[in-house]
């Protein structure tokens, strides 16, 4: 008898080559860190282990050229993915919020979600090795009351985390319910994302 495999998570990947892009946006983020009082304040308040623009500046695109650039091509890929996840929407996906991070060594986030989105997602921009890892959990853990343990050579669909090793350059994106955290990395050297989140 065939098993049908209901109710799948979408994890949207690409690869972004462009190394001006890149090379742009680290130097950007690396300005806004020295520069944005208010973000290094919220960021030293919380705890947050480095600097984000998270809850300071909420006009990049306008800002810098670089951020708009990738502001383009973030439409494109969400574009993309709303329609392979057969949403039916009356307009493409618009981008809400985008924000910087810089991780220092031993820096993480908590788990969590991003209410009041459709799609949410992370671009890196440097990562170096042992840099923090991005893990998602399977939405329906909490109602797995007796589930055993699953082996550790499951497939990735029947595994209660998966853990995505960042690259330079690495795109994803997800559904903004999926509840996901970075993993505290061991990097000397600072780790580098834009984090956004479309309506």
């Amino acid at each position: 008898m065939p098993i049908r495999s209901l109710f799948a998570t979408q994890l949207y990947q690409a690869a972004i080559e462009d190394q001006a892009l890149l090379g742009d946006l680290a130097h950007s983020i690396r300005t806004l860190a020295a520069d944005d009082k208010a973000g290094q304040r919220w960021s030293r308040d919380k705890g947050y282990k480095g600097y984000t623009s998270y809850a300071s500046l909420n006009d990049l695109p306008r800002r810098d050229p670089a951020f708009a650039d990738l502001q383009r091509l973030l439409l494109r890929h969400a574009s993309d993915f709303a329609r392979e996840l057969a949403f039916d929407l009356c307009r493409k996906p618009k981008l809400d919020s985008l924000w910087v991070n810089l991780l220092k060594a031993g820096g993480h986030h908590s788990a969590h979600i991003h209410p009041h989105s459709i799609l949410s997602g992370t671009f890196y921009v440097e990562t170096p090795a042992e840099s923090g890892e991005i893990r998602f959990e399977d939405p329906r853990l909490p109602m797995m009351m007796a589930a055993p343990v699953r082996r550790d050579d499951a497939p990735e669909e029947l595994r209660p985390f998966v853990t995505v090793t960042p690259t330079a350059g690495l795109l994803l994106m997800w559904e903004s319910w999926l509840r996901h955290e970075v993993l505290p990395g061991l990097a000397k050297v600072d780790r580098l994302s834009i984090s956004f989140n479309f309506s």
